[in-house]
């Protein structure tokens, strides 16, 4: 059962020039227990619907959805009381930009201590909260936790205020966690590190998350599904075996392959396999599929919007996909019906 469901949702913004559309008909779906990736390159809206998720919204959005449910509960239905008091208990974000998140006049283990909720006898309750606290702060790869507890948000580095941006997400054991790309700042062991905790969340807690970066590669081995974005729009979504081997999307293509393989010799001065151009501006979004400018394999039927197509449980939309002839060929096969003589010989 579907634990988070979302269909068709919109986020338009007025401005001088009129309405601009950032998110244009997004699905996306959670199961209980799964770990979903939303990735696409900056500019793809991946932030602003996590941000939509847990409510933090601004006033001049429009938001628009067929459905937005999170275990059968219309979320755009929702008063802004009701909305923040099911966030504070069954959903907690890690944001990317830790720092200007957390209150520069407290210190941080006050600000820790205060989202701890206590479950417990009422005689256990003194000391217990900070017991917690340094836990959590020990999990997520803090040592210290005497020096970073009595500091402010202006006396750490950024690393460290991720790092307790995590510890205050995982807190209360939330059953929907929206991680915004939550190793930003991290150097690669801690990475490792953040990464088995929401693992081990994910497995003994049945927490559902949903991750969201910019490196398809970093994250696939800790996700079951992909959901990849470009400029507001779903291009490809899938589970991660049939989007690692086979992706239909050009622009996932793009993705997977954007690293350098430095197991084989690289040749001088050779290109890397990058897209040419760059995100289009909100205000010069291109016509149709948003890719086109930039895909190589774009024609004239381009400018029209390519509808989402399902095969199986592998969803793209584009008009010219990749590897999908070459399936479909396969799938023919497998199905050729073998002909027997009279004899009983093949």
């Amino acid at each position: 059962m579907a634990l988070l469901d979302i269909r068709h949702l919109c986020i338009d913004i007025n401005t001088p020039q009129g309405r601009v559309r950032m998110v244009d008909n997004i699905n996306l779906t959670l199961d209980k227990g799964e770990i979903c990736g939303l990735v696409g390159e900056s500019g793809s809206g991946k932030s602003l619907i996590a941000k939509v998720i847990c409510g933090l919204v601004k006033e001049d959005w429009i938001i628009t959805a067929d459905r937005f449910r999170f275990n059968d509960i219309e979320l755009l239905k929702l008063s802004p009381y009701q909305r923040r008091k099911l966030v504070g208990n069954a959903i907690s974000m890690i944001f990317q930009d830790p720092l200007s998140c957390l209150d520069p006049s407290e210190k941080i283990g006050k600000q820790l201590i205060q989202t701890i909720r206590f479950k417990g006898k009422w005689w256990a309750y003194w000391g217990w909260k900070k017991k917690k606290a340094i836990e959590l702060l020990h999990r997520v790869g803090i040592k210290d936790h005497q020096d970073i507890m009595q500091s402010y948000p202006t006396e750490i580095t950024e690393g460290e205020g991720q790092k307790v941006m995590i510890a205050m997400a995982v807190a209360n054991q939330p059953r929907l966690l929206v991680a915004d790309e939550p190793t930003n700042t991290m150097e690669a062991t801690t990475q490792l590190q953040i990464y088995r905790l929401l693992a081990s969340m994910n497995k003994n807690l049945g927490t559902s998350i949903l991750l969201v970066s910019n490196d398809i590669l970093s994250i696939h081995k800790w996700v079951d599904a992909f959901n990849v974005l470009y400029c507001g729009q779903t291009v490809e979504i899938g589970r991660k075996e049939t989007i690692m081997e086979t992706p239909y999307h050009p622009y996932t293509s793009v993705l997977l392959h954007s690293v350098p393989d430095f197991s084989k010799p690289l040749p001088f001065k050779g290109r890397l396999n990058t897209l040419k151009g760059s995100v289009p501006m909100l205000q010069n979004m291109p016509m149709g599929c948003r890719l086109g400018p930039r895909c190589p394999f774009a024609q004239k039927k381009c400018v029209i919007k390519p509808s989402l197509r399902k095969v199986k449980q592998h969803e793209f939309a584009c008009h010219f996909p990749l590897n999908f002839r070459e399936q479909s060929l396969l799938r023919k096969q497998d199905f050729t019906p073998v002909r027997v003589d009279k004899k009983g010989e093949l």
